[in-house]
């Protein structure tokens, strides 16, 4: 049996800083599993810049400002407390970055470069030209590295484990042998990134954002929160929903629709393009309803006029994936362009330092819910909260773990699932794995998409159990232990399955619209009875119940939310 004194389940950036901050004294054994190299991880994608009110371009610009654009992006449901204490740290945790050596972009004076993000007030997303995941990424491993973080690359989680008080460890497979191991630790903090791959060919998301955190602490009884609210960003490319930063917005991009009119200034005549995610989205898929699109029911991002240029000083590799996955090369002509699911601002529900209701027990990122996005979040702050959020769960972790002694480990859960493994491995003949992933991500695309309604949320719950049920009967074909990839497949699946179950019962539940979830029958906010986080656990019989808690209001009452 491995034992460690804190393990990370997950090596994007909050994983990776978490990591970081609970090794950096290097006296306790601090391991990360993940099902892929670190240097893969999602965070890698991201574009186009972190958030923080360093005034740099801006020198009216502060954190609180920075707080409020947050909550009125959040359409006032992120808790408040929350949003201050990422607020108020960002600065600081963005210069930690630069001390470690992240290779910001730069001013003429030589500060950390700033531009425009949607939402925002202030132009404070700091960037490194269009791949700031990309090396906040690869700074955070190699510190990792430095100070010697033990890496379990290529390992799958299965489950988590708890004694109902306090936290065991994981079981999880190495997929290079295909042995079920369990992992005893005293902390464990799952940060896993999101669930956009429940929608499977229409988001952004890498192939491993399927949720395996969040599914396995939701199975082991912790209560995830908010999950209905899917950010869909307006630019995903047209065929294949690979993201277009928002910074090609920022540094002036115009959106234009079929009849080449910039739509916006229906719906954001003073934001433009630089309104929220959810509002864009909303406004390019209208423009589809009314019949103002291109021929593949697309719209389109124009950067033609920002000129040669400053498309290669500042977005090289949009550029690169425009012309590899569309043929179209954004110097010379528009983009065409789709709403694409993003983003989960729901997730693990934890307090401000990422604990969860069982004592050792964290989340961090995507996979974690401490509710600074509420509804919609803004560009920008994905990677801070990662940054914030990563850095206070191991933080609290160290001194859990310091303070406190491993705890027996419940033996048959390595058993039990070594078994359903083997009963997935039984047999040849079942329903098909690709078959149903294909059916989960269209009838979530369709039907619990940018627009939904009673009807359709309805039948989506129902379809999905009928999924759940199919899933029961599928069957690996692969025999081989050793990488098989098929077999990772269905866990994955069976992780996306739970989790879009959740996301339907929690949208068919809200009847409201609010940020990112728009309701056709019910297209208003109703602070009076929605004011509110959705808290999903599992039931006896394996189906979300629902429950909610009251959202943290501390300085800013919700008020209309205009742009």
């Amino acid at each position: 049996m491995l034992t460690y004194d804190i393990l990370i389940v997950g090596s994007g950036g909050a994983g990776l800083y978490a990591a970081l901050e609970s090794r950096m004294e290097e006296d306790l054994q601090v391991g990360v599993l993940t099902k892929v190299y670190p240097t893969r991880s999602h965070t890698g994608a991201a574009q186009g810049g972190v958030n923080a009110a360093l005034a740099n371009l801006d020198p009216t610009d502060t954190w609180q400002d920075h707080w409020f654009d947050t909550v009125k992006g959040s359409d006032y449901l992120a808790d408040q407390d929350a949003a201050e204490i990422m607020t108020r740290e960002a600065p600081m945790v963005v210069r930690e970055m630069e001390h470690w050596g992240c290779p910001f972009s730069r001013t003429d004076e030589g500060k950390i470069a700033q531009r425009p993000f949607g939402g925002a007030s202030k132009p404070r997303a700091c960037f490194s030209a269009d791949k700031v995941g990309h090396v906040m990424l690869h700074t955070l491993y190699e510190q990792g590295i430095r100070h010697g973080v033990n890496f379990l690359n290529e390992w799958q989680v299965l489950s988590l484990m708890h004694d109902g008080q306090r936290c065991q460890g994981v079981t999880a497979i190495n997929t290079q042998t295909g042995r079920v191991h369990t992992i005893q630790a005293k902390a464990v903090i799952l940060a896993t990134g999101g669930h956009g791959r429940i929608y499977w060919t229409r988001t952004s998301n890498a192939l491993g954002n399927t949720g395996d955190g969040t599914a396995i602490a939701y199975r082991a009884g912790l209560p995830i929160k908010d999950m209905e609210f899917i950010q869909f960003h307006p630019t995903g490319l047209r065929r294949t929903g690979i993201l277009v930063s928002e910074g090609a917005r920022g540094e002036g991009g115009f959106l234009l629709n079929g009849l080449g009119e910039r739509f916006m200034s229906r719906y954001a005549p003073e934001k433009m393009e630089l309104g929220p995610r959810d509002l864009v989205s909303r406004s390019c898929e209208t423009e589809v309803r009314a019949g103002r699109a291109g021929p593949e029911g697309e719209v389109f991002l124009d950067l033609a006029h920002l000129g040669r240029e400053r498309i290669l000083e500042r977005l090289p590799q949009i550029r690169e994936l425009c012309i590899e996955f569309e043929g179209v090369d954004p110097i010379e002509e528009p983009i065409p362009i789709k709403p694409t699911a993003h983003y989960s601002m729901g997730g693990i529900h934890t307090d401000l330092n990422g604990q969860t209701s069982i004592e050792g027990i964290y989340a961090a990122g995507e996979a974690g819910c401490v509710s600074v996005h509420g509804a919609n979040r803004l560009g920008g702050n994905s990677l801070l909260d990662i940054l914030i959020f990563g850095r206070r769960a191991g933080k609290h972790a160290l001194e859990y773990a310091r303070n406190n002694s491993f705890v027996p480990v419940d033996t048959g859960q390595e058993e039990a699932d070594t078994q359903m493994i083997a009963s997935m491995m039984e047999g040849d003949s079942g329903a098909s794995i690709a078959d149903i992933r294909r059916g989960m991500g269209n009838l979530m695309a369709e039907k619990v998409g940018v627009y939904r309604n009673g009807k359709d949320l309805e039948s989506a719950v129902s379809e999905l159990a009928d999924l759940q049920e199919q899933f029961k009967t599928v069957r690996i074909q692969d025999k081989t232990k050793a990488f098989n990839t098929e077999l990772v497949a269905a866990l994955e699946l069976k992780n996306m399955l739970d989790l879009a179950e959740v996301v339907a019962v929690g949208a068919l539940e809200r009847k409201e619209s609010r940020g990112a979830h728009t309701r056709e029958d019910h297209p208003e906010r109703d602070d009076e009875n929605w004011l509110a986080h959705t808290m999903a656990a599992m039931g006896d019989d394996g189906r979300p119940k629902l429950d909610f808690t009251p959202v943290t209001i501390t300085e800013f009452e919700p008020k209309a939310r205009t742009y």
